[in-house]
């Protein structure tokens, strides 16, 4: 688990000098502190006879192969060299059919397996890899770039090519030590964050810099960029599996799952929530281990977002060694730290106890698996039964005309995050709207009539024809024909959980050198996941169905049966209380920088209608505290 970073440039006297190059690298040193180096050519030709250069900066977390596996990484003659962030599981197996192709390996690491085989299979490669991992390789015998990402996105990837120069990196702060590069804000971006609490690839919050999609590779070649799709997922395919079928390969899909990611060199252990998915991990960990696996769980002096108790439950029963920590309201004192490691705006307040989880766990292990990816794979988010449900009500009852639902609206908003009347409020409110704009109503932060109200007439004249609703209705579109659970389920897998979930756990546990691996995220079950029928997944309200046909006998019943909790914090009631005066010292300071977007008067009045308890604004309220943050961080 690595950091990398780079660039290529086409005018020698636009040449990433020695001292930029160590910036680049050194900025990103929290994701390797167990090794720096680079590479360089200065002066290498093209085949139109120009000078151009190529530069590669690494940053080392020692995993696999702990004293050897140095990168950057080269072929026998020195043709090919990569930087590699990441774990490829396969890499044993793939590295014993190189082998028989009369390839040396000088490392025991699985980077050098991607050297080896791109000499084989080109681009092609990336197909063969199962792992979560950010790649450049350099192909100097045709003068040119590849990069590449995971297919689920675990793996962050950025990049830019602008003054002749192409720059790439782990993390936006990497290519924001070149001059020039990350200088104006893209306000499409701020629109689409303040809709989804984070900036969809392949936007980001700087105009003229990307992200590279999950399961795509880019090439740079001849002062050109093209982007290819390596993993075709086909979501309207559904398989015609009976249940026993699919139990026994979703068993022992995931069980190979947990076996390949047991791979490590150093300390590892497991989160442990309470709830079904790291349960389900935690379990299958402990029956491969010899010894109790390393557990931890972070909870709250709030009952309503503590689960703790649960985690200590699957624990004992497990025989697992097992640490709970908590989280304080004076916890949000890590913000600036948040906002310089997450590097734009990522409004998904769970990054809180994460962050610590990933900063505890790592006092006592290097690698922590995570249940990561059981609800989108397996129908876990009660907003599918919601959606399931408004479904059938919609083709029996205009429900959205009648006169309690107006009543209902006006209730206030309960700081409990399973209130009856937060809940009715949400459904209620997705009445009347296509099926995935309903379905955009339960996932976004702010609804575009509220968006709109708070912007200045110079921001919203600046902002592009293009309404975020197109990055989740592209996504709901390529599930055409399938059930509406598998089609949100499916658009989830693509949108929220790279975007959101894995952008989440990457930027918190590597900013804390802790590697975490996500089972759950095995390509192949995600495969077998979308391809299930519905009824296997989802039925009578109820998802999960077949993990708890799979695991049932593996953790304590309960576990199954309670009310989904997530993972999140008391944001409602702490702006109320412990956190009212930061919210508004910062919110409505004087020389706010939001106010070049909004307009103040608007802000004011949302947080007064929250603290008032007229409205829960929470998580709009985290929303504006982290672009504010931002702001003055990086601006």
């Amino acid at each position: 688990m690595c950091g990398i970073t780079g660039a290529v440039w086409l005018d020698p006297h636009r040449a990433i000098s020695p001292s930029v190059l160590s910036q680049m690298t050194d900025c990103l040193a929290h994701r390797g502190p167990d090794q720096s180096s680079s590479w360089r050519c200065d002066n290498h030709t093209d085949a139109a006879g120009k000078s151009m250069g190529i530069a590669l900066g690494f940053r080392r977390l020692s995993i696999i192969d702990v004293d050897g596996a140095q990168q950057p990484l080269a072929n026998e003659d020195h043709s090919v060299q990569i930087v590699f962030n990441g774990e490829i599981y396969n890499y044993s197996t793939l590295r014993r059919r190189l082998q028989g192709s009369g390839h040396l390996f000088r490392t025991e690491g699985d980077g050098e397996t991607i050297v080896h085989l791109f000499e084989e299979m080109g681009e092609r490669c990336f197909e063969s890899l199962n792992g979560m991992f950010a790649v450049a390789i350099w192909d100097a015998s045709r003068h040119r770039l590849i990069l590449a990402r995971d297919r689920i996105g675990q793996k962050p990837l950025y990049y830019a090519f602008k003054n002749q120069q192409f720059l790439f990196g782990s993390e936006l702060k990497s290519l924001a030590e070149v001059p020039g590069v990350c200088e104006k804000i893209n306000a499409k971006a701020i629109d689409s964050f303040l809709t989804y609490q984070y900036i969809p690839h392949p936007e980001t919050i700087w105009e003229g810099v990307h992200k590279l999609p999950p399961g795509h590779f880019l090439i740079f070649e001849n002062g050109q960029i093209s982007i290819h799709r390596y993993w075709n997922l086909d979501l309207q395919q559904q398989s015609n599996i009976n249940a026993n079928e699919a139990q026994e390969q979703v068993r022992e899909i995931l069980n190979d799952s947990i076996k390949l990611r047991l791979q490590s060199d150093v300390p590892l252990g497991s989160f442990l929530s309470g709830g079904i998915d790291s349960s389900i991990v935690t379990a299958l960990a402990q029956e491969q281990s010899t010894e109790p696996i390393r557990t931890f769980s972070i909870g709250f002096p709030v009952a309503d977002f503590d689960e703790t108790s649960y985690a200590a439950q699957v624990a004992s029963h497990l025989g697992t060694e097992h640490q709970r920590f908590e989280v304080q309201p004076n916890g949000v004192e890590i913000l600036d730290q948040l906002v310089w490691h997450y590097d734009e705006p990522f409004g998904d307040s769970s990054a809180v106890p994460t962050w610590y989880l990933s900063k505890l766990t790592r006092q006592e292990v290097t690698v922590a698996l995570s249940g990561d990816g059981g609800d989108e794979l397996f129908a876990g988010y009660e907003r599918y039964r919601a959606l399931w449900l408004s479904e059938k009500l919609q083709k029996i009852l205009p429900i959205h005309r009648l006169p309690g639902n107006q009543l209902i609206r006006k209730l206030p908003d309960s700081n409990r995050r399973r209130s009856l009347s937060r809940r009715a409020k949400r459904f209620l409110e997705a009445f009347g709207q296509n099926t995935p704009r309903r379905y955009l109503n339960w996932l976004q932060i702010f609804p575009e009539e509220l968006r709109a109200s708070l912007y200045t007439g110079d921001f919203l004249a600046s902002l592009p024809n293009d309404d975020p609703f197109d990055f989740l209705e592209q996504n709901w579109n390529l599930s055409e024909g399938r059930d509406i659970v598998t089609r949100a389920s499916t658009t989830d897998l693509l949108t929220y959980l790279p975007c959101d979930l894995c952008t989440k756990v990457d930027i918190a546990s590597m900013a804390n050198s802790l590697e975490v691996r996500q089972p759950f995220l095995d390509y192949r079950l995600v495969e077998l996941a979308a391809s299930l029928p519905v009824h296997h997944k989802f039925r009578g309200k109820r998802g999960k169905l077949i993990l708890q046909s799979c695991f049932g006998n593996k953790i304590p019943r309960e576990i199954f049966t309670r009310s989904k909790m997530g993972f999140g914090i008391p944001i409602a009631g702490w702006f109320r209380n412990e956190l009212k005066e930061l919210m508004q010292d910062t919110l409505l300071a004087e020389d706010a920088r939001t106010q070049q977007f909004f307009q103040r008067e608007r802000i004011e009045s949302l947080c007064q209608a929250h603290v008032n308890q007229e409205q829960n604004h929470g998580y709009r309220l985290w929303n504006l505290l982290i672009l504010e943050m931002w702001l003055r961080r990086w601006t």
